[in-house]
């Protein structure tokens, strides 16, 4: 059955998608003993009630920040407060300020599954805390810093202006270098300068951007502007990193065609606060190139990775890519008064309207396949919670409100 197509550009749309984006949680996501459930399948059924993942604890606090701070409605502010107790009760080490990447949440205790710490873990807490203190909590502000201070103490890596990615309990830091904890943690400086006033932030975020989209963007050789997501320790490209393992959630092999619009997205957040002439033309160039070579003229929508030799290495459409896509193009039509941008953001919204939006149950699909297929009964697992889609959402509606 055909489902009638609204006005992806209003802020009446975008405000009314975010509710229902959140209601497919809101009946059953909250656990009175604490904290959110993470594992979701198509119909809201909770599949795992025990394992709480850190990155989805951080973002129920960011998508409950968001509604409360567009709408005023006390139980947006209500589920924010609740997950925000529970990040800070069932995952942080007070004696090292570090923060579980896994837990096992059980009889209103917590078990520490996996101990490993992570920036990109870090990313998410400093972004949830800078929301929480956007929607009024005022003990954000010092958490905010706290988390700052304890990633630039760990992570931050003078000489190469950028973070490392992983280290053990004890701080010692893994080889491995990445991209994208890097770029989350551009978001999430973007969001604590909003919130906080404070310049470190917005200085920080500056240098994210420069290191990645600028020097490492360089690197790729066939490939320049374009940006890779796996380095060895002194920075350089490690080509082989999860080769055979492309879809690993959170270190996929490839160039990640996502992670070029969601760049661009940033670029242009960073430039509305910090002007730079060069944030408008890199943005553009990766809205431009991912699109090139990503959107899929058969079946539609944006695919998810491409090989070095430029050939698509994973043709799956993840939810995530249409959603910062989507959101890259609003923003680049803003900037620019240039239509194509938003004859891009309808072609991309109409695809997830038809694919990837769940008319019947709520919320959004995770995965489909090349074809469109749906081969899971899982709408969320850990990490995915709506994030990007009700963040989405809320970056074009405050774009158009600046506007």
């Amino acid at each position: 059955m055909a489902v009638s197509r609204p006005d992806f550009r209003s802020s009446d749309f975008l405000l009314a998608h975010m509710r229902q984006t959140m209601a497919f949680y809101e009946p059953v996501a909250t656990d009175p003993s604490g904290g959110m459930y993470h594992f979701f399948l198509d119909d809201g059924t909770v599949y795992d009630t025990r394992t709480r993942h850190l990155v989805s604890a951080a973002r129920f606090v960011v998508t409950h920040a968001m509604l409360y701070q567009t709408t005023g409605e006390q139980r947006y502010q209500a589920g924010m407060l609740h997950a925000l107790g529970f990040l800070r009760r069932a995952f942080l080490d007070p004696s090292s300020g570090g923060y579980a990447w896994q837990i096992d949440w059980h009889a209103g205790r917590s078990t520490v599954l996996d101990p490993t710490r992570h920036c990109y873990g870090m990313a998410f807490v400093m972004l949830a805390y800078a929301w929480a203190l956007r929607a009024g909590v005022a003990e954000a502000r010092a958490w905010l810093a706290e988390a700052f201070d304890t990633t630039e103490a760990h992570f931050w890596l003078p000489g190469a202006g950028l973070y490392a990615d992983e280290a053990a309990p004890d701080w010692t830091l893994a080889d491995y270098r990445g991209q994208n904890a890097n770029m989350h943690a551009c978001e999430a400086m973007i969001a604590a300068f909003r919130a906080s006033g404070e310049v470190r932030y917005l200085a920080r975020a500056e240098q994210l951007a420069q290191g990645i989209c600028q020097r490492q963007g360089a690197l790729a050789q066939g490939w320049p502007g374009w940006i890779w997501e796996h380095f060895h320790a002194d920075w350089s490209i490690d080509w082989d990193y999860h080769r055979h393992d492309k879809s690993n959630v959170f270190r996929p092999w490839g160039f990640q065609i996502g992670h070029q619009t969601e760049w661009a997205k940033l670029l242009l957040q960073l430039d509305a606060l910090a002007p730079a002439p060069w944030h408008l033309p890199c943005a553009q160039f990766l809205f431009h190139a991912a699109l090139d070579k990503g959107w899929d003229a058969v079946h539609g929508g944006i695919v998810y990775g491409m090989a070095p030799d430029g050939s698509v290495c994973d043709g799956h459409k993840y939810h995530w890519v249409q959603a910062e896509s989507l959101a890259a193009a609003a923003m680049l039509a803003l900037a620019t008064g240039d239509m194509q941008y938003w004859n891009w953001y309808d072609r991309i919204w109409v695809y997830c309207w038809e694919h990837f939006v769940d008319h019947g149950h709520g919320g959004w699909f995770r995965l489909l396949d090349q074809a469109n297929r749906n081969h899971t009964r899982e709408k969320s697992n850990a990490g995915k919670v709506d994030y990007h889609n009700i963040g989405a959402c809320h970056d074009v509606f405050q774009a158009l409100a600046r506007a």
